[in-house]
């Protein structure tokens, strides 16, 4: 069976991060984007970072330029975005793609596992979430409109 261990994605520098790494985490996996009209959630998805992280759960941003050229900036540019606007700590990964031909495998994977509105295996814009537990699992998807605080009772259970 696949779990979100099974794969490996790109730091900003370019750098393979197997996310192997990550097992026994829950996680929060978002495709973000800098000049979105939901890029204020950096903030909630921050916060709930910082309140669940000594527990076991952390976020990963993938940045994503796919909808509305939102997010132009290179890797350099959208660390100090969030860094200087969000003061995010949370990992802010390499740019991908998300859907189309040209689709990380990961989110390959998530969209399979978690579809969303009637079975909808694509990602219609920027801050799609998936919840990962403690196994890997997708458990459940999230669109752009969920806030984080929406999420975290969901996150609560699952630690």
């Amino acid at each position: 069976m696949t779990t979100i261990a099974d794969f490996t994605v790109q730091r900003p520098d370019g750098t393979p991060l197997d996310l192997s790494e990550k097992a026994g985490k829950i996680l929060l996996v978002v495709n973000v984007a800098s000049k979105c009209g939901f890029t204020p959630q950096y903030e909630g998805l921050e916060a709930l970072h910082r309140k669940f992280a000594d527990q076991g759960f952390e976020v990963l941003g993938f940045p994503c330029n796919q909808f509305g050229a939102q997010e132009p900036g290179n890797a350099e540019e959208i660390a100090s975005f969030c860094k200087l606007t969000y003061d995010v700590t949370f990992p802010v990964l390499g740019k991908i793609e998300v859907t189309g031909a040209g689709a990380s495998p990961l989110y390959d994977w998530m969209k399979a596992e978690a579809p969303g509105l009637m079975g909808s295996k694509s990602i219609k814009w920027n801050f799609t979430k998936f919840l990962v537990d403690r196994g890997g699992n997708v458990v459940k998807r999230y669109g752009p409109a969920d806030t984080p605080a929406a999420i975290e009772k969901d996150i609560a259970e699952l630690l």
